[in-house]
């Protein structure tokens, strides 16, 4: 009797055993589920607009732009310069530490990634802000834009940039949406040698024959340009250049 009772006592310990390591498991398994459905929802989705974040304080969050006049829109430009540019800023072409710092690990094809991430991004162009320099200085750059100054051996800007300025694929960038203050600071580097591309260096050829006036009044004006009907860059072959650039490849 004896012995049966303790045989029963010891079946009903088994089994509260069992359920309460079954319950205890149930637990730990929700929770499990729980935290990692947590950890899923506070993390960013895994998509190149939360990878280039990085480059949204600089650039804005769709690649048009910020307040800062020494930051370039990158939105809507051909995915081919702006992937040259990444290459120039990783192998030190181009030199600002903050962007040779932030590409100096990344992979050829993340970078190719990026460049396709911005082309593919299309915010309206900003209005252009009043210019600060006199007419006759305008004057002086819309002729050199137009028509350049064959005297000096200056090719219009058009000639490459496109009628519209909103330059061609692959590799020539639009010219639209920028401020007086950057154009003048590329037109600069590339003059002094300070930014440079692929051989044959056709910004550095042009650059070289503008003087200081010359690079005022041709920034002054690109930035006084209103945004064309159509801002995309025009398909490769749509016109001839007037010289061969090594990074609009024929």
């Amino acid at each position: 009797m004896f012995a049966r009772a303790a045989a029963s006592v010891a079946v009903t310990i088994t089994l509260a055993a069992v359920v309460l390591a079954a319950i205890v498991l149930a637990t730990i398994t929700l929770a499990t589920i729980d935290g990692a459905a947590a950890q899923t929802a506070n993390q960013p989705p895994d998509t190149m607009a939360a990878r280039v974040e990085a480059c949204t304080p600089c650039h804005g969050n769709k690649g048009e732009g910020t307040s800062d006049v020494y930051f370039p829109r990158l939105a809507g430009k051909p995915a081919g310069y702006l992937y040259n540019q990444l290459l120039a800023f990783r192998s030190g072409r181009r030199k600002y530490p903050p962007m040779n710092y932030l590409l100096e690990f990344l992979p050829d094809p993340y970078l190719e990634a990026m460049a396709e991430y911005f082309a593919g991004e299309h915010p309206p162009l900003p209005q252009p802000a009043p210019s600060e320099v006199s007419k006759d200085v305008l004057a002086q750059g819309e002729l050199l834009a137009t028509s350049g100054d064959a005297s000096r051996n200056i090719p219009a800007c058009v000639s490459c940039h496109g009628p519209g300025l909103a330059g061609m694929q692959p590799g020539i960038p639009g010219l639209l949406g920028l401020r007086a203050n950057y154009i003048s600071a590329q037109l600069g580097a590339w003059r002094y040698g300070t930014r440079t591309a692929k051989s044959p260096d056709c910004m550095q050829q042009v650059a070289g024959h503008l003087t200081e006036a010359d690079v005022t009044a041709v920034a002054a004006w690109l930035a006084t340009r209103p945004a064309p009907t159509n801002p995309a860059p025009v398909p490769k072959g749509s016109y001839a250049l007037p010289f061969g650039c090594g990074s609009q490849p024929n």
